[in-house]
């Protein structure tokens, strides 16, 4: 297999596999060199009625459904947990990145079904399911947790934060990947009996 399509969509991933990467890494430069407010939006104020003096008809209640809240002159905890709110996605879409690249890589090289392609596709699948859920625990945490810094009775507590469906994305990965093996092992044990 060597279609121009999959080359090019090779070249593609890892190219953007890099500027997640340098992304990465870029924000977490800038981000703790920063010395402005750390701020963070929360839900826990959800429908509470705003002040008055809005310039809003007779009858009408207005409510907010977030909150938004800053902190001057932030401690070193509470710029790491705003950091844990933002880098962890760039981090893990670097490297799904990756291995979707080192996939289609394989691919090209050794053929599409293929027992090297197998494997890294149940690892992509693993990688992506696990790597969602580890993400998402750390940005909600994280987020949870600088709310609770701002304004303690909120509290805070694991939470998860982020598309959870791409644990399902990465579910079919890992069963197309077992599929995929099944298959190869099928061949060649008819390529042996012929």
């Amino acid at each position: 297999m060597n279609t121009r399509l999959t080359r090019t969509l090779a070249s593609a991933t890892m190219a953007l596999a890099v500027l997640c990467g340098l992304a990465f890494v870029g924000t977490a430069a800038v981000r703790m060199l920063d010395d402005g407010a750390v701020c963070v939006r929360t839900g826990f104020w959800a429908n509470a009625a705003l002040a008055n003096g809005l310039p809003i008809g007779d009858g009408v209640t207005a409510a907010g459904s977030t909150t938004r809240l800053c902190q001057d002159g932030p401690s070193v905890a509470q710029r790491a947990a705003d950091l844990g709110g933002e880098l962890p996605w760039l981090l893990f879409g670097a490297l799904a990145l990756l291995l979707f690249s080192r996939l289609l890589t394989t691919a090209l090289r050794q053929g599409p079904f293929t027992g090297p392609v197998a494997r890294r596709l149940s690892v992509l699948g693993w990688s992506v399911t696990a790597g969602t859920l580890v993400t998402a625990l750390v940005v909600g945490w994280s987020q949870s947790w600088l709310v609770g810094s701002m304004a303690p009775i909120v509290g805070s507590g694991p939470t998860f934060s982020g598309p959870l469906v791409l644990v399902l994305a990465g579910l079919a990965a890992v069963i197309m990947g077992r599929v995929m093996r099944e298959g190869v092992r099928m061949r060649e044990d008819l390529e042996g009996t012929i």
